[in-house]
């Protein structure tokens, strides 16, 4: 069997998986954010939170719910990992710099799992399971309950209310990512991936030398790292190591999981606003995107461009042999198009076009499909942008899904658009306008400054892979980053609140011959070219300096 035709078999099972999933999954994530029922151990829950399961609320009191929550949870986690070293299971580590620990915190709370140390090397079990795996379904929910309450305030009828973050938080970990991740750590055993509280062993190699391997809880964590999309790797190779990632089959499921929340929550919005052709269209979007995508990296990495892959013939420095061309593009694909950042390729060694679509997978806000539950947000956000375009253009009534966007409505989406592009641009400026910042990148020229804008481009999105080529555990880079991430993360959360509280306060209205129609073809086209426009006009100036500057060097050559 070819290669071709592998890594084809590959995607098309994919599919089918995804696709078998879309529904079912999709109405009980609808069922589960919709029922008004609670189960016992919720209202346990509730009452050690001493809130109300039934209280509904505004968007400031959810917003800042969210914030405070998340600030308690960024204290916690530093505090963890500044006193590993006298905790049980620390197997000896050290505690963790301050400005390190700080940069894990948040970027652990704040679902990018951007990592500056080696896991088996900086952390102990307690740590990976207490720390950095309950962060990994926290992160995720907090991600849930914000989508949803975006669509709640699409479908209010005035009440001005979007929900109880408390419940949403509960619901999303107890009823969607538990259950789910309890299923597919089994299915990771089965493949291979180790579990077990082993520590440093020491074994003697065929070559009479010595090597330390470590153990430890790896399934349980690297199922919601996936499902979650959080990316953070118990080991410094992520999802290139063999207890992480033993085979073909197992990295197969690890993009499913990866992709599987995402592609399924169009079905979730569709259900909850009452019409699905209106989740179909979302979906259609991501769906075009995604594919778009892989079937770039995928050629660009088969085809060998570039002077050192034409000469030998393949792209496969920095790709596991085990998993190849495709399977690492497709991965690749995976985890910049959704907010993960998991790897099981250095990105970095990646050929300029292929190494830069991956990074314009999350220069597009990561809507294709995105994270779990950040990734229907941004795409709605960027619906109601593409509704207010065409109703400027072509003279209809601005409404989606019967709610009008005026001044107030626009103002917050255009104030979520420009949060990314803001802090990556900015972020990467500084750190380029130093030598002593500069001397952190492996490269310089064109690929130096891809380098430099993949890392700000992956914290700034909450994404959390790493190009390999920036040296990226100083000070200045821990401290950095951990703000990008922290003002990349929460900053346009605020704003799809603030956008939700100001739908919701509106009375939906009918459907009049001058209202454009959002779940035909047209407008999911109309959405495309927003997607896109938005992007290539924010980033094509940095990219043709950075990847597109080195293609076309490496294409001259």
């Amino acid at each position: 069997m070819t290669d071709t035709t592998a890594g084809l078999l590959q995607i098309g099972l994919l599919i089918v998986l995804l696709a078998a999933v879309h529904v079912p999954l999709g109405d009980f994530m609808a069922r589960t954010f919709t029922s008004t029922r609670h189960l016992r151990v919720e209202r346990g829950f509730y009452r050690i939170l001493r809130v109300d399961g039934d209280a509904d609320t505004r968007w400031p009191t959810y917003a800042l719910s969210v914030l405070a929550f998340s600030t308690v949870s960024i204290l916690f986690l530093y505090a963890l990992l500044r006193v590993q070293n006298v905790l049980p299971l620390s197997l000896g580590r050290p505690r963790m710099e301050a400005t390190q620990a700080w940069n894990t915190a948040v970027s652990f709370v704040g679902n990018t799992n951007w990592q500056s140390y080696s896991g088996e090397a900086a952390l102990g079990h307690l740590a990976q399971m207490a720390g950095l795996t309950v962060q990994n379904f926290l992160s995720a929910a907090v991600g849930l309950a914000v989508a949803v309450a975006l669509v709640r305030g699409l479908v209010s009828r005035g009440s001005g209310t979007i929900g109880n973050f408390w419940v949403d938080l509960t619901r999303g970990t107890l009823r969607i990512l538990l259950p789910l991740s309890i299923v597919g750590a089994v299915v990771l055993l089965l493949t291979g991936v180790v579990q077990n509280f082993a520590g440093d062993t020491t074994y003697t190699t065929l070559a009479g030398g010595s090597q330390t391997i470590v153990g430890g809880p790896i399934a349980s964590q690297e199922v919601i790292k996936e499902l979650g999309t959080n990316g953070g790797g118990f080991f410094n190779a992520n999802s290139a190591h063999p207890f992480e990632n033993p085979n073909a089959f197992s990295n197969l499921f690890e993009v499913f999981l990866i992709l599987v929340i995402p592609f399924s929550l169009p079905r979730t919005f569709g259900t909850m606003v009452g019409d699905r052709k209106q989740g179909l269209a979302v979906l259609s979007v991501m769906g075009a995107v995604f594919g778009v995508s892989l079937a770039v990296t995928t050629w660009a990495e088969t085809h060998a461009l570039g002077t050192v892959p034409q000469a030998v013939g393949a792209a496969l420095e920095g790709k596991e042999s085990r998993f190849g061309e495709w399977a690492s593009a497709l991965f690749a694909t995976a985890t910049t198009s959704t907010s993960t950042g998991a790897v099981n390729s250095f990105h970095d060694s990646y050929t300029a076009l292929g190494g830069g679509m991956v990074m314009l997978n999350m220069m597009m806000g990561e809507v294709t499909p995105g994270g779990v539950g950040s990734g229907l947000y941004g795409m709605l956000v960027l619906a109601i942008i593409t509704v207010f375009v065409a109703g400027l253009m072509v003279g209809r009534t601005p409404e989606y899904l019967g709610k009008g966007i005026r001044q107030r409505e626009i103002t917050y989406a255009a104030l979520y658009i420009l949060v990314t592009p803001g802090v990556l641009l900015v972020g990467a400026a500084i750190a380029l306008s130093s030598p002593d910042t500069r001397s952190a990148l492996l490269n310089s020229g064109p690929h130096g400054l891809t380098e430099m804008l993949y890392a700000f481009a992956s914290a700034a999105n909450n994404n959390g892979s790493a190009f390999a080529g920036l040296s990226a555990n100083t000070p200045f880079y821990n401290i950095a980053l951990g703000l990008a991430i922290y003002l990349g993360r929460f900053l346009p959360m605020l704003f799809v609140l603030a956008l939700a509280g100001a739908f919701a306060v509106q009375k939906p209205a009918a459907a009049t011959a001058g209202t454009l129609p959002t779940r035909t073809p047209t407008f999911a086209g109309m959405h495309l070219a927003v997607v896109v426009v938005v992007t290539a006009l924010t980033f094509f100036p940095a990219l043709a300096l950075g990847p597109i500057a080195e293609a076309l060097t490496g294409v001259q050559s």
